[in-house]
């Protein structure tokens, strides 16, 4: 895909799901191998033109999400590149066992497509929010774990993992409308961060819809003669560790952002690497809170959870203060 100014405007207004669609109806033209299986999500994933154009290669099992993933992990078995779709919660909590021993411990080529990640439920509410989705489907082994930041790298995180051979989850996270990241095209890989914006004091690792908040704190902040990095953490597991590596002493503080609990999810994972290390630098965590919460609008929620650009800003300045 030429990807200028037009297109990309074309894929924020459809939004992640929506861009889901369209690049596997776009995949599956000249890839003859690849499934698409789904819970009952047809709509809310965008297939209805896949199923129109590929009958034959679409199955919807209904309100069944783990007969889901076992007739993924049989296809997949039989050489066909699989992409189980339903909610990012019921696909990692529901079907967690199935997807451990099924998929992960088979290390079979199974490609989980969660959507609705983060607060993207909104008015649906907590049965239908993806918050843990990261701390569970990390611990299982073969797996890789992806979670763009923008509507431009869905479409390029969905092209790697077709490419990819092997288990693979994608949290998609955010609405129609969500702001572009990228304004041209640029090369994505598989656990290899980007550098958005290179700054000298402080280093924020994002990951999802909160790369695009990151960069406006990042702007913000200068206002407050504070020069950030921004690092886009599209890979999840692994980890880019060399970039890791490359930031540990280098900043004053490091600062995760993720539309997911704080706990067990990106700045889980990046304490945990950081922990074999005597000299680190301090880190801040930002996510969502320990709590159920309640369903409202996804900006409202963002601004609630303190996940909007100027009360990222706040709890960084209010952390360097304290520090």
């Amino acid at each position: 895909m030429n990807f200028d100014m037009r297109s990309i405007q074309e894929l924020c207004r459809l939004g992640s799901r929506g861009v889901f669609g369209k690049v596997l109806e776009e995949l599956t033209t000249e890839n003859d191998n690849i499934m698409a299986v789904v819970a009952d999500v047809m709509t809310s994933a965008k297939l209805q033109r896949f199923n129109a154009k590929y009958p034959e290669k679409f199955i919807n099992v209904g309100i069944a999400e783990q007969n889901m993933i076992g007739i993924s992990a049989g296809l997949a078995s039989e050489g066909y590149n699989v992409f189980a779709v339903t909610f990012a919660p019921f696909a990692t909590m529901r079907c967690f066992e199935q997807i451990r021993t099924q998929v992960g411990y088979m290390n079979l080529n199974v490609k989980v497509v969660g959507l609705l990640a983060g607060v993207a439920g909104g008015i649906v509410g907590n049965t239908h929010y993806g918050l843990e989705d990261l701390a569970i489907i990390r611990t299982i082994p073969n797996m890789t774990v992806l979670s763009p930041a923008d509507c431009v790298e869905t479409y390029k995180a969905i092209e790697a993992m077709m490419c990819y051979d092997g288990p693979c989850y994608i949290r998609l996270t955010g609405v129609n409308g969500t702001p572009a990241v990228y304004k041209q095209d640029y090369e994505f890989e598989i656990g290899k961060a980007i550098t958005m914006v290179q700054g000298d004091d402080i280093a924020i690792i994002a990951t999802g819809t909160m790369v695009y908040e990151s960069m406006r704190a990042a702007r913000a902040l200068k206002k407050n003669n504070i020069s950030a990095t921004v690092i886009n953490m599209h890979t999840i597991k692994p980890l880019d560790t060399k970039i890791l590596d490359s930031l540990r002493t280098k900043y004053s503080l490091i600062v995760t952002v993720e539309e997911h609990f704080k706990i067990g999810g990106l700045g889980s994972a990046i304490s945990e690497y950081y922990s074999q290390f005597s000299n680190k630098t301090p880190q801040l965590i930002l996510g969502i809170d320990d709590v159920f919460i309640k369903a409202g609008d996804y900006n409202y929620m963002l601004d609630k959870f303190n996940l909007t650009a100027p009360k990222i800003v706040e709890q960084i300045l209010r952390k360097m203060e304290n520090k």
